[in-house]
């Protein structure tokens, strides 16, 4: 293929492209187009090319530093909206026409001035916000005056793209039509853009429509002398209904059967569209109703459902059916929909939640109803959704007669109470479905109480949870992951994982500061901080983080007599290199949000809401913000960071609290209380990632502290090291949690405590683990809730941040092809899965078609970060670099055994370990916590 000159640059890059991206990785850059603001443009990264409205306030440069492509500004030349803010500076002469059905003003080319004003006053405002790509719209639109000198306009259309590359050097520009210009411009150009070529929108009557053949045959046929002769790419942006993925997917697959690259969006791009690859919808929507809880922490939709979702891949959005049921909810991003309601909503909401229901399933959104319907459905949901409208009375006692391999899960199926009505499956839809529970009464009239159905699926109390009698603890009847899954129609994905990095699951210890200036009960009396700094931080020197609560240490709180030893302390942990700096609010407030008071804060006589400060009233800037200057300025050594909010009290900070953290630039991490155990062994007790409220996350810390584990510290004081438990039980089956090490200064106040510190910590490091800091384990769940994952021709392309280098792939799927994978430095086999080993937060990988493949060196596991990995084409060379906390430990599998391995420059011997290294691996150990290797293998 040969370039024009100006396209030098696009060559160069597509090249380096070339040469890292795997041969089945696509060749030419895949591009959107998104003109709304409702959709975080994370959402688009694994887009080379993204062209975007800019008056929606989109930041190319921080888009472009998060990992993502190029923003690419959408203008319009010939054509002119009365909304924009050059507007009334364009002369009446100019303006040629109206174009009704878009609301805009035609504008003639051929002034003289008018190169200048679209450089200066269109342009160069978005160049300065650090676009450097712009797609060129509306060149043809001077065909829609009545008179015009079409050699005129076109002249004057190629003044304006000269104009830009002399006042902008190096700009990229797209041109969407313009046929008649490109041989005069193709050498300014990056690529030739056309609209409608297999379904188009009718603005006029405000349709969408195929497109006519005899329009299509003249369209190919410029796009293709745009291929042929001008050696340009051509994108072929086309349009269908945002609920019809399928109907998206099958255009662009058609589009790109003629060698174009393909964009298939709404007909507003405020959806995300089909393009040469297709981001897989990570999003789940879970409907509850909050009259049933003073706030959404508490809610069973995000107590039990979140976990699971999780754990599988998906972010969930919440909706409160007391508010506005939302728009815009389309297969684009949503995987599903699900609902928990406990009883009906709302008399006033029940049609309207009815309505929008079923107006999703209509749509071919999967819907998964559990514990309730929240109404009772009426005759179109018999209609659409096979549910029997009026009910049927059972007659006698229902027995269970028939039951999938999915129920009883944690514990046996009870037997339906006598004034439990179970539901009829309409005759036409029980062929279809899948029957969870089947019932049967006296007279042999069957019931359900779940179905698998072809819109996804439902189960209702009592077969979803049981609870065990005064034990005040509940078990799944259901299998949630196996429901969820099935019921939503999740298809395998590459699952991004925040508990694992290099096929080590992760090891962090974070200690809330509540007991600073306690009295250890040990010989001397010393304050329960200065055992703490003696006898763990000093002993394990592995990645810890310390807080602190400003009124317990500092001259102006509780102690003021103590202030300076307690002050002291802190600054000796905090010079310490493994331990990190957090704090943990200024006054301890109990309750963050006094507007969902709950449990104790619900009773009238409850007044203590913090420490009890003499004058001081709550405030939330004070306790954030105001308590990490306190610390910076005061404890923490010269230019080391506190970045970090530890939660307090009942750790569910508002969404204004969770502003505040953002504002300040903080990271935030508590609450969850996940404490599953052997008297307590189910997964109700296992939560999710965090909590979103308002768009700003709130961190849960991966495993509860041991409060819960000694009684609300009541005792037994040793209790906390049946933690042990829960992280055995989080790790298999399935690898849910990372290891947490999260107590309390307090717990370094009495001997049994301490000593429970010391064997969870031996145990700790005595497993395979990979320490990391609490901060780095949160940036890896902020990832996850941006991460994207696409699928790109026979591969899979990924973008995040970085911070979450992880992906869990079914264990079905074998092993990666990793001679054709970029920014894959190995992999390992879980109890669950296959775990990917990511070098960067961009990676293409595809899996391997035969299990016949050359040897190949690959990374196993590490205790470490990777950096700089690269590797020889012909895999004779592969070198980076391990950047760790402690001590290396990782493992190999080299592409023969005649292969050397050196560390630093020198020969690197490999180590016996019990259990003994899988055949094909070996295993290395260095004393150093960073090395640079190197693996040179003889050619083949």
């Amino acid at each position: 293929m040969v370039f024009a000159p100006r396209c030098f640059r696009w060559f160069l890059s597509a090249l380096v492209a070339c040469l890292l991206v795997p041969p089945m990785a696509q060749a030419a850059p895949a591009v959107a187009l998104y003109y709304g603001s409702a959709i975080p443009l994370a959402e688009f990264r694994t887009f080379d090319i993204a062209v975007v409205e800019p008056g929606q306030g989109h930041d190319p440069v921080q888009h472009r530093a998060s990992g993502g492509g190029e923003l690419y500004a959408y203008v319009s030349v010939a054509e002119v909206q009365p909304a924009r803010a050059y507007f009334t500076d364009i002369p009446a002469a100019w303006k040629m026409a109206r174009n009704s059905p878009w609301d805009s003003v035609v504008l003639d080319q051929t002034p003289e001035a008018w190169p200048e004003f679209f450089a200066s006053r269109v342009v160069e405002p978005l160049w300065k916000q650090g676009y450097k790509g712009f797609f060129l719209d509306t060149l043809d639109s001077y065909r829609l005056a009545e008179r015009f000198d079409e050699k005129a306009q076109q002249e004057g259309l190629v003044r304006v793209i000269d104009t830009l590359h002399r006042h902008f050097p190096g700009i990229r520009l797209i041109l969407n039509r313009g046929f008649e210009i490109v041989p005069r411009v193709r050498g300014k150009i990056e690529m030739v853009a056309a609209e409608s070529l297999y379904r188009g929108w009718n603005a006029g009557t405000q349709r969408y429509e195929q497109v006519k053949e005899e329009d299509r045959a003249w369209l190919l046929a410029q796009l293709r002398t745009i291929q042929e002769r001008d050696r340009l790419p051509v994108l072929a942006i086309d349009y269908v209904p945002p609920h019809d993925r399928a109907l998206a997917r099958e255009t662009a697959r058609r589009i790109e059967a003629h060698g174009f690259i393909p964009w298939v969006g709404d007909s507003q791009l405020h959806t995300l569209g089909v393009g040469s690859i297709e981001v897989v919808p990570r999003r789940v929507l879970v409907l509850y109703n909050g009259a049933e809880v003073v706030a959404l922490n508490y809610a069973n939709a995000h107590r039990f459902l979140h976990m699971p979702l999780n754990h599988m891949g998906y972010v969930v959005d919440y909706v409160d059916t007391r508010e506005p049921l939302p728009e815009g909810i389309h297969r684009d991003r949503y995987a599903g929909i699900a609902t928990w309601f406990s009883g009906y909503v709302p008399a006033q909401k029940r049609k309207e939640l009815s309505r929008w229901l079923l107006a999703r399933v209509a749509e071919g959104m999967p819907l998964a109803i559990i514990d309730d319907f929240g109404f009772q459905p009426d005759r179109d949901w018999a209609a659409q959704l096979g549910l029997q409208a009026t009910p049927v009375e059972p007659q006698g006692a229902l027995r269970t007669v028939r039951q999938h391999t999915m129920m009883g899960f944690e514990t046996a199926m009870p037997t339906p109470h006598r004034d439990y009505a179970p539901v009829r499956l309409a005759s036409a839809m029980a062929a279809q479905a899948t029957p969870l529970v089947e019932l049967q009464d006296a007279r042999g009239q069957v019931f359900v109480g779940g179905a698998l159905m072809p819109w996804g699926g439902f189960v209702l109390d009592p077969f979803v949870m049981a609870a065990l009698p005064g034990l005040e603890q509940q078990r799944w009847v259901l299998d949630p992951f196996a429901f969820l899954a099935q019921a939503l129609r999740l298809q395998p994905m590459p699952v991004p994982d925040v508990t694992t990095e290099n096929g080590r699951r992760l090891l962090m210890a974070h200690v809330d500061g509540d007991g600073f200036p306690s009295r250890a009960e040990m010989a001397g009396s010393p304050f329960a901080a200065e055992v703490l700094l003696t006898e763990i931080f000093e002993k394990y020197r592995i990645p810890q983080t310390m807080s602190v609560i400003e009124a317990e240490v500092a001259p102006h709180g509780l102690y003021p007599q103590k202030s300076a030893q307690l002050e002291e302390i802190a600054r000796r942990m905090f010079r310490l290199p493994h331990i990190e700096i957090a704090s943990h609010s200024y006054s301890h407030p109990y309750l963050w949000d006094q507007r969902a008071k709950h449990g104790v804060f619900q009773e009238e006589t409850q007044k203590d809401y913090h420490l009890d400060l003499p004058g001081y009233t709550f405030d939330l800037e004070r306790e954030i913000v105001g308590s990490v200057d306190y610390i910076r300025q005061r404890l923490a050594p010269a230019g080391k960071p506190v970045g970090i909010m530890l939660w307090t009290g009942d750790t569910a900070p508002s969404a204004e609290a969770l502003a505040i953290t953002s504002r300040a630039g903080l990271l935030n991490m508590n609450g969850g209380d996940t404490f599953i155990s052997r008297t307590h062994p189910s997964l109700t007790l296992v939560r999710s990632h965090g909590i979103a409220k308002n768009g700003l996350l709130q961190v849960y810390a991966p495993i509860t502290n041991e409060n819960i584990y000694t009684n609300l510290w009541q005792g037994p004081f040793y209790g906390y090291e049946r933690v042990i438990e829960t992280f055995e039980m989080t790790d298999k089956p399935r690898r849910i949690k990372a290891v947490d090490i999260y107590y309390h200064t307090y717990s370094a106040s009495k001997r049994a405590g301490l000593n429970a510190l010391h064997k969870v910590y031996r145990w700790a490091l005595s497993q395979p683990l990979h320490p990391v800091f609490t901060s780095e384990y949160i940036r890896k769940v902020q990832d996850f809730y941006s991460y994207t994952v696409a699928r790109d021709g026979q591969g899979w392309r990924v973008r995040g941040t970085g911070a979450l280098r992880t992906l869990r792939l079914p264990a079905q799927w074998g092993s990666p092809a990793l001679a054709d994978s970029q920014n894959v430095a190995g992999y390992h086999a879980g109890a669950e899965g296959t775990y990917l080993h990511l070098t960067d937060g961009r990676a293409w990988f595809r899996m391997q078609e035969t299990a016949a493949a050359a040897p190949r060196t690959y990374l196993h596991e590490a205790n470490a970060r990777i950096q700089d990995w690269r590797g020889s084409a012909d895999g004779t060379r592969t070198e980076f670099t391990l950047q760790g906390h402690v001590p290396l430990q990782f493992s190999l599998a080299t592409a023969s055994s005649a292969c050397q391995v050196r560390a630093n420059g020198r020969v690197l011997a490999s180590v016996r370990t019990a259990p003994p290294a899988p055949a094909g691996i070996q295993n290395f150990q260095l004393p150093d916590a960073s090395a640079h290797l190197q693996i040179l293998c003889p050619a083949r």
